[in-house]
C-alpha cells in the first residue's frame, strides 16, 4: 500500500470521501448545508475536505501555513479557483487582517486533525471568534492525544515504530530515545516531540470550550476514524455510548473526535 502521508493527492481523496461520507452528515444534523454559506478552513493542507463544500456550492477559503501544499491545493482544486468559488491564503491566522485581507466573516469554520497541532489552544479558539458570523459554527475533528496513535507515530518511516501503540504517552526522554532507536531522522521526531507537547484530550478540549465561551451542539466519538476505511479498510465505528460517558478511559479508546460549536458571545 503507498504511503498516504507522502501521496498527496491520493490523501486529497482520502479527505475528500471522508467529509461527504462523515463530517458533512455530522454537520447537517444541525446546519442546513442546502444554503450556500460562507466556509473557512484552518490548516487546509490539499484542501480535500474543502473539496466536499465546493461540491455543494459553498464558498471557500482555505488557511495553509505551508506555501507548498497551497500550491497542490490550487491543482487539485483548479476549476474551483479559476472560478473563485476557492480562495486560499499561506499565512500565519494571526497575521491574517480579516477587513484588508478577506473582506468578510464565515458561517462555518472547520478545523480537521489541526487543533491537537496548536500551541496554545485558547488563543486560537478565541481567535475564531473574529472570523465567525453571528450564528456562526465551527467543526472540530482531532484524535484524543491517548488514544493508540495520538502521537501521530504512523508517520514514522519505520514500521515497528509507526505501529506501537501507545508508546507516545511514555516520558518525553524514554519517547525520544525509542524515536531514535528505531532510527527516525532528526526532523521526524522534533516533529513527533512537539506533537506530545500540543496533543489534547476531550476533557481538556471541553474545557477550552467552556473556558473561551463555546457551547457544544454536537459531539461524536469513534472507535474507528471514519478515515481508517480509506487509510486501513476498517469499516468506520462509533464508540458505544458507555465509552463515551467514561471520562479519561474514553481516550484510550476512541480514535477520532467530531465536534460541533457555536459561540455563546454571539
Amino acid at each position: 500500500m503507498r504511503d498516504f502521508h507522502s501521496d498527496k493527492k491520493r490523501y486529497f481523496d482520502m479527505q475528500h470521501r471522508t467529509t461527504a461520507e462523515h463530517i458533512i452528515p455530522f454537520i447537517e444534523a444541525q446546519i442546513d448545508l442546502k444554503t450556500p454559506m460562507q466556509v473557512l478552513e484552518i490548516g487546509c493542507a490539499e484542501a480535500g475536505v474543502l473539496k466536499a463544500f465546493t461540491d455543494l456550492d459553498h464558498q471557500c477559503m482555505g488557511i495553509e501555513l505551508s506555501a507548498g501544499r497551497v500550491e497542490l491545493a490550487k491543482q487539485f482544486l483548479a476549476e474551483e479557483h479559476s472560478r473563485g468559488q476557492i480562495r486560499f491564503f499561506s499565512k500565519n491566522i494571526y497575521d491574517i487582517d480579516l477587513e484588508k485581507d478577506i473582506g468578510h466573516r464565515f458561517d462555518l469554520i472547520l478545523l480537521k486533525d489541526v487543533i491537537e497541532h496548536i500551541h496554545d489552544q485558547g488563543r486560537i479558539l478565541r481567535k475564531l471568534k473574529d472570523f465567525l458570523n453571528p450564528g456562526g459554527k465551527i467543526f472540530f475533528g482531532f484524535p484524543p492525544w491517548q488514544m493508540p496513535f495520538g502521537g501521530h507515530q504512523q508517520i514514522c518511516k519505520s514500521k515497528l515504530a509507526a505501529t506501537l501503540p501507545y508508546y507516545h504517552l511514555l516520558p518525553r526522554p524514554i519517547y525520544k530515545w525509542m524515536l531514535e532507536a528505531f532510527g527516525e531522522n532528526e526532523v521526524k521526531v522534533r516533529n513527533l516531540l512537539e506533537v506530545k507537547e500540543t496533543g489534547i484530550s476531550i476533557e481538556r478540549f471541553e474545557r477550552l470550550l467552556d473556558q473561551t465561551n463555546y457551547r457544544i451542539l454536537k459531539r461524536q466519538l469513534f472507535l474507528f476514524n471514519p478515515i481508517y476505511k480509506y487509510k486501513f479498510n476498517l469499516t468506520p465505528r462509533k464508540q458505544s455510548s458507555v465509552v463515551t460517558a467514561i471520562p479519561v478511559v474514553r481516550n484510550f479508546l476512541s480514535t477520532c473526535a467530531y465536534y460541533l460549536v457555536a459561540s455563546d458571545q454571539q
